[in-house]
């Protein structure tokens, strides 16, 4: 294969803050030395390293203690019950549903970056494509772990799989939650299947530069084969478009079916058409939070500022502005049905909010979600990461509480002032709920540690050097088309 020089390109050198005062927006999406050798070295370097950096080390210890604590939390709770954790008449529902939705929300942003951006042909999606999707599967392995303890039997937890149901042997199939095993399924094997898919030809320029024998094993039986011919680019490029495509349909389907759940009952403040909108949404707003708070120390730990460059945090938090304001409207709108419905059942589910025993965190809601994102209307704070990520992380609580919220409020306040009761989460369920951000972090620093963070083909196919099609010969597999 051809070599290609190490020539810098122009427009693509020099220091990213010089290119501030063009607009952010017009900045190129790669810096530094712009070459297919350059991004081959930066991106494998992180997983070629022989020890990672000291944060990484420090962050996988407390994550992987908390994955124990999440064991001991649910080996806990089948031994002994469901008693131990806070639900109770009439709040049946408690932290596995809140933490189930809240996973799901967040596995959304890898799914909208990588697929309807992909679709849309945004290149400036191809420094964060990758991490992102990586978010979704992770996600996606935490929410599905709720519903299976919160059945009471999880020895009978595959009842929640389509299994024929000739005999009525089973549980009823009309039931939402059933419809949420199926979504989540569904959408777990279509993400797996397209950041596996993605990955292919970086696997291969692993396989091709590593050094010891148990590497270039593994990565050889990953890579499945790949040798970078047209024959594979075509294939390849056939299945992302195809796998893009349902994923993005699966995007929408899973928050409205999650939303379903609650739309389809007869209580006041479940019972709304607009759940499903608000809920996807919602799902999106927090995960592209989950995506810019994780950009912003990944860059700095793995020293990756030229690939993930300050015009990628800049379109992430525009991006969560956008979503937060369709939040703050969805919000008003709720508020506005209930006062105009003139039902008092309805209108007495949204005072409960902002004025009932939980009101504290109603007023945080409001707060996280409407107020904070309004910093990103300011480019220097959407550029700045001491700004940006404290913002991300106030989102991401502000949508927890609104699971919580929208959850509790509801159940708590019957119909009948006799069956009112508070729920108070125990420290079963808290522990639980650390667990499995545990098990998000520890999956997810694996991930940056020993496969490719950033999609090499994909920002090589953005490189001015890709419109000649010149193969970088340091690479089998990801070296442009």
């Amino acid at each position: 294969m051809a070599s290609v020089t190490t020539t810098q390109v122009p427009g693509m050198t020099g220091d990213f803050d010089n290119t501030l005062d063009d607009g952010v927006s017009k900045a190129p999406l790669v810096l530094g030395e712009a070459t297919f050798r350059e991004v081959t070295r930066k991106i494998c370097r992180v997983a070629e390293a022989p020890r990672a950096p000291l944060a990484w080390y420090v962050a996988f210890a407390i994550s992987t203690a908390l994955v124990g604590v999440l064991g001991a939390m649910i080996t806990y709770a089948v031994f002994t019950g469901v008693g131990v954790w806070g639900n109770n008449s009439p709040v049946f529902w408690g932290f596995p549903i809140i933490n189930f939705v809240f996973w799901v929300g967040l596995a959304h942003a890898g799914t909208f970056i990588s697929a309807i951006l992909l679709l849309f042909r945004q290149k400036w999606r191809t420094g964060i494509n990758r991490f992102a999707e990586a978010t979704t599967v992770f996600a996606v392995v935490c929410a599905g772990l709720f519903p299976g303890i919160h059945v009471g039997r999880p020895w009978f937890a595959y009842w929640m799989a389509p299994i024929p149901n000739v005999m009525g042997a089973w549980p009823n199939f009309y039931s939402p939650l059933l419809w949420d095993a199926i979504a989540v399924f569904t959408y777990t094997n279509v993400s797996l299947l397209f950041w596996y898919v993605g990955m292919i030809p970086d696997l291969a320029t692993f396989r091709d530069r590593s050094k010891t024998r148990l590497r270039h094993t593994v990565y050889g039986i990953l890579a499945m084969g790949w040798r970078g011919s047209a024959k594979h680019w075509q294939l390849y490029e056939r299945t992302i478009l195809i796998l893009a495509g349902l994923a993005t349909a699966l995007v929408l389907g899973v928050s409205s079916t999650v939303s379903t759940d609650f739309a389809v009952s007869q209580l006041p403040g479940w019972h709304e058409t607009i759940f499903p909108p608000y809920f996807t949404v919602g799902a999106i707003f927090s995960g592209f939070a989950l995506v810019l708070a994780l950009a912003i120390p990944a860059r700095e730990l793995f020293g990756l500022k030229d690939l993930i460059t300050k015009r990628h945090l800049d379109n992430l938090a525009k991006i969560t502005l956008v979503m937060g304001s369709i939040v703050t409207y969805i919000y008003m709108m709720e508020f506005f049905i209930a006062y105009y419905s003139g039902n008092g059942y309805e209108q007495f589910a949204y005072l409960t909010r902002i004025m009932g025993p939980y009101w504290r965190m109603g007023w945080l809601i409001l707060f996280c979600n409407c107020l904070v994102p309004q910093i990103f209307w300011f480019k220097f704070a959407r550029t700045t990461w001491w700004l940006a990520l404290p913002a991300a992380l106030l989102c991401l609580v502000g949508m927890w509480s609104e699971r919580f919220v929208i959850i509790i409020t509801v159940l708590n306040r019957d119909f009948l002032p006799s069956a009112w009761h508070n729920y108070a989460p125990t420290w079963v369920d808290w522990l639980t709920f650390a667990g499995s951000i545990g098990l998000f972090f520890t999956l997810f620093l694996l991930f940056c540690r020993f496969l490719p963070m950033i999609a090499m083909s994909e920002v090589k196919a953005i490189l001015p050097q890709a419109e000649g099609h010149v193969h970088d010969d340091s690479t089998a597999g990801a070296a442009g088309h």
